[in-house]
């Protein structure tokens, strides 16, 4: 049976077989009987590769963190997850040096720094906090919200995510349309300045 480990663009955890092209965390999520417990514990939300050095992780146990995944790092943004510093870190630095340049005005920001914005944006209390905005003014690799669930902003189309893949594609709809945005705010900034995040191949070829 597949574990509650799955992230929507939304940040909430799901439970499907699909895994995806990275892996992350945001704290030790799981109580004594390893089940969900928390949303969330602590501020420094990450996406890291699947392999790193060899290393190999006893999966899902209490007390450590615990392991989730992503269909691709445009989920975990959207989620609000930011690059690892140490698994990936040439992404972390293109992350660290867009987000000074968008969000802190053009000053150095270190992790403490990003991951406090990041929480801001991302959550009011514990509720998922999102916000309007024109759709033409938005990047690619943004998430918006349409047609009740989660669609990606990718090369002049939108598209309809899944925890498979890409099913469905769509022209970005009319001139000045105002849609509901997933993403937090500073990580479309720091898309907006050229980051350019990893995307499933399904973007590419819908799945049918």
């Amino acid at each position: 049976m597949p574990r509650q480990n799955r992230v929507t663009p939304y940040g909430e955890l799901i439970a499907v077989p699909d895994r995806g092209l990275f892996w992350g965390n945001r704290g030790a999520l799981l109580d004594r009987r390893g089940e969900i417990a928390r949303h969330s514990r602590g501020r420094a939300w990450l996406i890291c590769v699947l392999s790193f050095k060899g290393r190999r992780r006893r999966q899902w146990q209490p007390g450590r963190l615990t392991e989730l995944y992503f269909l691709d790092e445009v989920t975990g943004l959207a989620a609000g997850h930011r690059p690892c510093g140490e698994c990936r870190r040439h992404e972390y630095q293109a992350f660290k040096g867009a987000f000074a340049a968008a969000v802190n005005g053009g000053e150095r920001a270190g992790a403490p720094q990003i991951d406090t914005r990041l929480h801001a944006d991302r959550l009011t209390g514990t509720v998922r906090r999102t916000y309007q905005a024109p759709l033409a003014d938005l990047p690619d690799g943004t998430m918006i919200e349409t047609a009740g669930g989660p669609w990606l902003i990718w090369r002049g189309e939108i598209l309809a995510w899944s925890p498979a893949g890409y099913t469905e594609r769509r022209s970005p709809g009319t001139a000045g349309e105002t849609v509901t945005v997933i993403t937090p705010r500073a990580t479309v900034a720091v898309l907006a300045t050229g980051y350019g995040p990893v995307v499933h191949p399904s973007a590419e070829t819908p799945a049918r």
